[in-house]
This record gives structure tokens, sequence and C-alpha cells, in this order.
């Protein structure tokens, strides 16, 4: 979960620094999507550990 996040805020951060933006969305946005993607795998894992038991 925690490489996932830190993927896409390295991503976002990455993206901020080679195409300047008076705002700096690329961060905020990138890691908003890595955390869904990290929750959702948590979710995925968790219900398929109670499906086996």
């Amino acid at each position: 979960m925690g490489v996932i996040i830190f993927l896409f805020a390295y991503g976002g951060n990455w993206l901020d620094e080679n195409y300047p933006n008076p705002k700096v969305y690329y961060n905020k946005i990138l890691v908003m999507v890595g955390v869904v993607i990290a929750l959702y795998n948590v979710i995925r894992q968790v219900n398929e550990i109670n499906k086996s038991q």
C-alpha cells in the first residue's frame, strides 16, 4: 500500500518539476489516485481472504 502511494507521489513530484504549472495539481491528483488504488487492492485482498475461510 505504501509503495503504491509513494510511487504515485514521486511521479506527481516529477511531473510538477518538469511541467511547471501555476497551481500544483499533478502531485495532489496522483497521490489521491494512488490512495484509491491502494485501498482497492486492500479491500480486494480482504474479500479474497474472507472467501477462502
